[in-house]
Formats: C-alpha cells, sequence, structure tokens
C-alpha cells in the first residue's frame, strides 16, 4: 500500500470530524519500546476486528474480517487499512451512518507488543513476527503477505504454537464479548449506556496465576450411593467455572478453557477478600436471582449485565501448591478456610454439602425442584476428566444437543422447531426436534448464530423431517430439558433452555447412566445395544416392562410363559426359554406342569411388575403366554386366531381379514378383541369363561379357522404348509393347544424398531397404517387410557352347544 509523507492524510481525509467522535489524525513521537497493541471490534456494514499495532507514531491497521483465532492451523484474512492516529487505541463509541466505517466500536482488546526483529524490513517482505501482552491475545502471532494483485493488501494473521494455542477456532471471539475498557456489549455501546472503566489488575496479589487445568467431571446414574464416605452437593443448574487468581487479577475460565472473565463481568471483585497470593477454585457461575428456569435465567442475566454469583465446591490450587491429590473432605476444609471471610450472601458463596444420607438427599432436592445432586466420594482425589468417584443423578431428564437444522415456520417467527442431534464418533446421529421454550431474546440470538449449509449435517433424518427442513453447521449447543427418550432414540416433549456457549459441539454425545436400577432390579450392561439403529438400550426394555408392568400383569400374568432372549441384542443369537436355569432371579415364579409324555418339569411365570423387569435384565425381550392361567392350567380362559401373511400381502388384506374374523365370530355369537402384534399380522382374541378344556378349545378353533380358508381358498389358508401359504393369510389356530403360547400383550418384539404388541379397539384398528406402529415411546400416554383387552375380559364368551352345533352346521355345509 503505497504511503503519503504525511501518515495519517488518507485517515484524515476520509473522514468529517465534525460529523464524528473519532479523533483527527496527528503523528505521535516515535518509540522504540513499549509499543501498544489495540483490537476494536467493528460492526460497520460487515462485522470485523480491526488489529492495530503502534509503530514510528502511528497505529499499523488491519481489518480481520472473522477476528483473531487462536488455533495455528487457522488463517484469518487480514486486509491492510489506512495507518490510525495512537489516540485512536482509546476510541469505543458509534460512527455516525453515512460516514467512513459507519457502525459500532467496542475496545475489544489492548496491551503491548514486541517484534521479533526489523519491523520496516517485514513490512516491506511481508512477514512480520511478534508477540502480545493483552488481556485476551497473548503470545507468538504473525502476519504474512498474500501473493496476487489484488488492490486491496491482503495478509493473513496466524497464531504461532505455544502455551496460549488453542484447538477451538473461535475461542477468542465467542468467548469475549464485552470492552476491555468499559465492560459493556455492542448493544449498550450503540445505544449509549454508560460504562464502567475496567481495571487491568483489581488485586496486588504476588503469586503466579495458575493455568487451567481440566476440571473433573461427574458420571451419570441412577441411583444416589449410600454410606458415609459419600459427600452430596446440589447440582447447580449454570455454568462450570474455574477461577484462577494470582498477579495480573482473576481469569475466570470455562470447562474448556475459555477465558470468560469478561462475560462475568458481574463477578470482577468477587475475589478480591480471599487472604492468598494464588488459588485454582472450581465452581458454577449461577444467576443471583432465578425465575423460572435457573440456566434460562443465567442466559438473562449475562445478556443484561445483572448480578451473578459463583458457588465455589473445590479448591485445586494454592499459593503455589497443588491440592489435587488431597482427599476431597480435606480439599473442602482448605476451600472453607480460604473463604471463611467471605460474606454467606455475596457473589462468592461456599457450596453446602451433606455427608451420607444420598437417596434423602436426593429425594429432598427433587421435592425443591433442584435438577438433582453430585456425590462426590469423601476420600478421593481431584482427576481432571469424568469418574465414578464423582457421580451425578438427575431428578429430570436434560442433556445438551447439537443444532444441525430448522423446521421452518408457517407462522410468525424464525423457525418452527429446531433439530438436535448427538455426535456417536466421527456421526451425527439424529435425536429429535424441539419447539418449545424460545423467548423472544432467543429467537433473536439463535437467528444470528445461524450458520447455514447446504447438505444435512446428520446421518440419519426422518424423510418427513428432511422434506422441509433448512440445515445448519453443527457448531451450536443448545441444553433442552424432555421428559424421555422414544424407542427409536428421540427426546419427547422437549422444551430449549439455552445456548451452551461453554461447551464444544464435537464434545456433544448421548449422556446415559453407567449404572442402572430398575424397580429395584440392578440391570448390568445397562447402556448396551439392544435394538441397533434405533438407540435402544438393555436400559431402556427394562424401563419399558416397568412402565407397562402392572397393565402386563393385569391382562397377562399368571400365565406360564416363555420367553425370547437375545443376550447380545436382536442381531446376536436369540432363543425362547421357559424352564428356570441356574442363578434365574426370584421375582419369578416357577410351576411344576406335566408334559405330554408324562414327565413334569419347572415353568416360569409372573405374578408382579419387578418380574418382567428380572427378565429383561436377564436378555429376554418377547414374552409369550399360555392360554390358561397357573391356578387351573386344564381349562383355557382364552382362545386366539393369529392371522399371518405371506410374503407380498399388505397391510389391507391382514386387517381386512381380521374384520373378516370378527364378522364370523359375531355370527357364532361372540364378541372378539384385536390385537396388532407388532410383527406382521394381527391377532383376534376372545375372553373365555373356564368351561372347556383344551380339546373344546382347540377343536372349535381349528374348525373355523378351516371352515373359513374353505369358503374364500384364494385368501386363506388354515394349513401351516409353505406351499400352500402362497399368496394367501395363514389363520393360525394351533396357538390354542395345550402348552402353546402367543404374544402377550404390551411385549416388546425383537424386531428392528423395536414395536410393541398393543390391543386396540375395532374402530381404532381400522384407522392404523400398520401392525408394528407402537413403540415404547408411545406407553406413557397408552396407559392413560383404558385397555381394550381389560374390556373385553370384562364381557367372557361362552362356547354353548349352540355355537359348537352351528359352526358344526357350517362345516358341513361347506364340505357339501
Amino acid at each position: 500500500m503505497g504511503k503519503s509523507p504525511d501518515k495519517l492524510a488518507e485517515y484524515n481525509a476520509r473522514r468529517d470530524f465534525g460529523q464524528t467522535d473519532e479523533p483527527e489524525g496527528r503523528a505521535g513521537a516515535a518509540r522504540a519500546g513499549g509499543l501498544s497493541f489495540v483490537v476494536q471490534k467493528h460492526a460497520a456494514s460487515r462485522l470485523h476486528y480491526d488489529f492495530r499495532l503502534e509503530w514510528d507514531g502511528t497505529l499499523l491497521s488491519w481489518a480481520v474480517t472473522k477476528g483473531p483465532s487462536p488455533d495455528p492451523g487457522e488463517k484469518r484474512l487480514a486486509v491492510r487499512t489506512e495507518d490510525h492516529p495512537l489516540d485512536y487505541g482509546d476510541f469505543e463509541g458509534t460512527i455516525p451512518k453515512g460516514q467512513y466505517g459507519g457502525g459500532t466500536v467496542m475496545l475489544w482488546d489492548r496491551g503491548t507488543w514486541e517484534h521479533g526483529g526489523d519491523v520496516a524490513a517485514g513490512l516491506e517482505k511481508g512477514k512480520l513476527k511478534f508477540t502480545l501482552q493483552g488481556e485476551r491475545m497473548k503470545g507468538g502471532w504473525a502476519l504474512v503477505r498474500m501473493r496476487g494483485g489484488e488492490k486491496r493488501e491482503n495478509w493473513l494473521l496466524i497464531k504461532e504454537r505455544d502455551d496460549y494455542a488453542q484447538d477451538d477456532a473461535d475461542a477468542l471471539t465467542k468467548g469475549h464479548d464485552r470492552s476491555v475498557k468499559t465492560g459493556r456489549d455492542m448493544d449498550a455501546i450503540a445505544q449509549g449506556e454508560k460504562g464502567r472503566d475496567v481495571p487491568k489488575d483489581t488485586t496486588d496479589r504476588k503469586g503466579t496465576r495458575p493455568k487451567f487445568r481440566k476440571p473433573q467431571l461427574a458420571t451419570l446414574v441412577d441411583a444416589a450411593p449410600e454410606g458415609d464416605d459419600w459427600i452430596h452437593e446440589t447440582k447447580f443448574d449454570g455454568y462450570r467455572c474455574l477461577a484462577a487468581l494470582g498477579k495480573g487479577g482473576t481469569r475466570l475460565l470455562t470447562r474448556s478453557g475459555k477465558d470468560w472473565t469478561d462475560r462475568f463481568a458481574a463477578l470482577e471483585d468477587a475475589f478480591d477478600p480471599l487472604p492468598c497470593d494464588s488459588a485454582l477454585i472450581d465452581g458454577e457461575v449461577m444467576a443471583a436471582r432465578v425465575s423460572g428456569s435457573a440456566f434460562s435465567s443465567l442466559q438473562k442475566a449475562l445478556s443484561n449485565g445483572d448480578p451473578l454469583v459463583f458457588f465455589a465446591f473445590d479448591l485445586l490450587a494454592l499459593d503455589g501448591e497443588s491440592v489435587m491429590n488431597l482427599p476431597q473432605l480435606e480439599r473442602r476444609e482448605r476451600l472453607a478456610e480460604l473463604m471463611s471471610g467471605v460474606p454467606r450472601d455475596g457473589p462468592l458463596r461456599l457450596s453446602e454439602h451433606v455427608v451420607g444420607h444420598g437417596p434423602e438427599v436426593f429425594e429432598k432436592a427433587c421435592e425443591a425442584g433442584g435438577e438433582g445432586i453430585i456425590s462426590k466420594r469423601a476420600d478421593a482425589p481431584y482427576r481432571g476428566t469424568r469418574t465414578r468417584n464423582w457421580r451425578k443423578v438427575k431428578c429430570t431428564k436434560r442433556q445438551e444437543f447439537v443444532i444441525g437444522g430448522y423446521s421452518p415456520s408457517e407462522k410468525d417467527r424464525p423457525f418452527a422447531s429446531l433439530l438436535l442431534g448427538t455426535w456417536d464418533d466421527d456421526v451425527l446421529r439424529y435425536r429429535g426436534r424441539v419447539g418449545t421454550g424460545f423467548d423472544e431474546r432467543s429467537f433473536e440470538r439463535l437467528e444470528q448464530a445461524f450458520t447455514a449449509r447446504k447438505t444435512t449435517p446428520f446421518a440419519d433424518v426422518p424423510k418427513a423431517v428432511a422434506r422441509d427442513a433448512r440445515w445448519l453447521r453443527p457448531e451450536l449447543v443448545a441444553e433442552v430439558d424432555f421428559t424421555e427418550f422414544t424407542s427409536d432414540g428421540q427426546i419427547r416433549h422437549g422444551s430449549y433452555l439455552g445456548l451452551r456457549d461453554d461447551k464444544k459441539a464435537k464434545d456433544v454425545t448421548m449422556e446415559k447412566p453407567q449404572d442402572a436400577k430398575v424397580a429395584g432390579i440392578k440391570i448390568s450392561s445397562p447402556d448396551r445395544e439392544v435394538f441397533p439403529g434405533a438407540g435402544c438400550t438393555k436400559r431402556d426394555i427394562a424401563c419399558h416392562y416397568d412402565r407397562v408392568g402392572e397393565r402386563m400383569i393385569e391382562a397377562a400374568g399368571h400365565r406360564p410363559l416363555s420367553l425370547l432372549r437375545c443376550p447380545d441384542g436382536i442381531d446376536g443369537d436369540c432363543f425362547f426359554q421357559k424352564h428356570p436355569g441356574k442363578g434365574w432371579p426370584d421375582a419369578l415364579e416357577e410351576i411344576e406342569i406335566e408334559e405330554k409324555d408324562g414327565k413334569s418339569d419347572q415353568y416360569l411365570y409372573a405374578t408382579r411388575a419387578k418380574a418382567l423387569v428380572a427378565a429383561a435384565q436377564m436378555g429376554a425381550i418377547e414374552f409369550h403366554i399360555w392360554g390358561a392361567r397357573t391356578d387351573r392350567l386344564e381349562r383355557p380362559d382364552r382362545m386366539v386366531f393369529d392371522l399371518d401373511p405371506d410374503e407380498g400381502l399388505d397391510w389391507n388384506d391382514v386387517r381386512g381379514a381380521a374384520f373378516d374374523m370378527r364378522d364370523r365370530l359375531t355370527d357364532l355369537g361372540l364378541a372378539s378383541v384385536p390385537m396388532v402384534t407388532g410383527g406382521k399380522g394381527v391377532h383376534v382374541c376372545l375372553h373365555l369363561r373356564r368351561s372347556h378344556g383344551w380339546d373344546v378349545v382347540k377343536g372349535f378353533a381349528k374348525t373355523l379357522a378351516h371352515v373359513i380358508a374353505e369358503a374364500e381358498p384364494d385368501r386363506y389358508t388354515a394349513t401351516m404348509s409353505k406351499a400352500k401359504r402362497k399368496r394367501r393369510i395363514f389363520i393360525d389356530w394351533l396357538r390354542n393347544e395345550r402348552g402353546q403360547t402367543a404374544i402377550a400383550p404390551y411385549s416388546l418384539r425383537a424386531r428392528p424398531g423395536a414395536p410393541v404388541a398393543v390391543p386396540v379397539t375395532w374402530e381404532e384398528l381400522k384407522k392404523l397404517d400398520a401392525p408394528n406402529g407402537f413403540t415404547m415411546g408411545d406407553m406413557r400416554e397408552r396407559l392413560e387410557d383404558p385397555c381394550p383387552w381389560l374390556e373385553a375380559g370384562d364381557d367372557l364368551q361362552t362356547l354353548t352347544q349352540d355355537t359348537v352345533a352351528r359352526l358344526e352346521k357350517w362345516s358341513a355345509d361347506s364340505q357339501g
């Protein structure tokens, strides 16, 4: 860039100082040392960061389009602009619209710089190396001029590899959004709000400020541990934060090491009373005033500059000495001693804890509307990783998700719902949508943060969702509260709480407890995936049977069982088991039954929901039941016709067959109830008075099946032979024989998607799209309504002599 003898001539020519508050250009005295640098965040026609180095009485200037990056692999475009006067290094305000560079200017960083050689030669050659000692930018940097004949002089601003380098390319710009001079954000500056002087060093501490250490993380579990070797604390719903105290002031660091001192400016003086030269304190930042959700309140407090509170709960270092290897309780005692002179209701507070009584503490926390508790082993050291020495127990389900897109809105709002996901290795898995919890401010913030992309970032999105979706770069992390995961791994009834600027999107994975107790039954390997692709685990199966257990026992309990077990998931080896084996859980009952050969053997049956969960712990997925109860095994109380379609027949064929069977039974004076099996077919079932033995019930079912098949041989067959089933529906009457079983109501099926066998009404059957449309996620809502199966059981059917005679006449007529 060519320069005139007056280095500031171009600067002055571009500005009308009668209109703008920018300082008039006058060259200052050249200095060899103590050189200043500034960075000004500038919302002109396009947001950028103006990087300025003092040299030879002026400020050399570059416009960095995306702002400085601490990642050495990220090269940021820096366009050389006109030199600025030294006085410009203190400018913050708004340049009027219509003036050159019109827009808001924030003093974003300031400090000193040292050059690594001949600056004039470096500028001439196009390579300038230097060291910055700013409040935000630190360590080695370089400016390298790009080759080419563009009118503008393009350079690259590059971070050198040193202790200040970071992997997060946007850690500096995303982590700092307030002025180092006045503490104001861009909106406050634009609106002319009064700022405050932000001191560069608020204390006279002499110790070296400790470096960032990775914080210890808690493992999610289902139940609080018992015993006095554990302490229990409130689980805060805020931002995890490490406070590093020492010479140069206090720095507040996020869990990933980002410097958020300016974002937490309300805590500026909070640590001043602590009597130490240096310290590293672990804690959580919360809003001082909570209204509604604690996390949403924190988001509003940060946006409005409202008061904050730092809840300290651990001490990692004190006056140059690491205390991480000390036991948990001893570290707590040292922290309490350090904070003994701090006001209890001030911005810095000591988190309270309880020794022992974990389950009771958790119950009280949930009753009070808390998020949960953190349980910590009292004798454990501090480790910068996720361990089981710290365990978190949640009252509600909530976690972070990556935003990968949104569904457009037909109303007057920017979007209808966010499309969410979590990382599974290098694949972003779709986890559902959230369409509630937004206010005007969150809509505005999200819309500004979105970065569009053309293709989906997810590996698997339902077609109905993808059809109208708008895709985004998977960079933003949202905190979401929800009721449960559905069987296909998607959230149900989600509510948006806010953005998590303190967490990297790449670190967001599915969070599930690592140990589990369901209905008092310990579930081993609870996170083992049983239904690949559906995100359904062994724990999910146990929870399903706990949820439907009471109704399932009422409908199918007290009957000999045949269990389909798949210990390694549905893609592994599966087998049926009806006899108890070694180590079989006591929750399942046993009964001795005489078999066809005259010998007797022990059979399993269930009388309570806990037994179903115990079977799930043993790898059981499906429950198949006899047609008689254990108190009168020779008197069946149920008849079932399993309508099993051949390949090539569709759902309409099966549904039509079910209504045909209903009508035939109605003509015989018998009422029936349908059940979609979760497979391909439908069961048409009758609840019987226990007035006949197996031979009568089996004979009646066999005769009726053959009568229907003979009447419409192109549609039906009553013979099991594969050859005779081609393009027909097999009316399976064999389920009505002694010792034979049929799938139980509300049982899962070991099929892709984890479908559930569900009784329905005849009216409901007309509207269903498939026999496998119900999943575990539908059961909570399903259980709120009456059960068609149980209602049908209130009207027991009788195979009277007249009924049998009419059927025999049908049979004779069909053969005659």
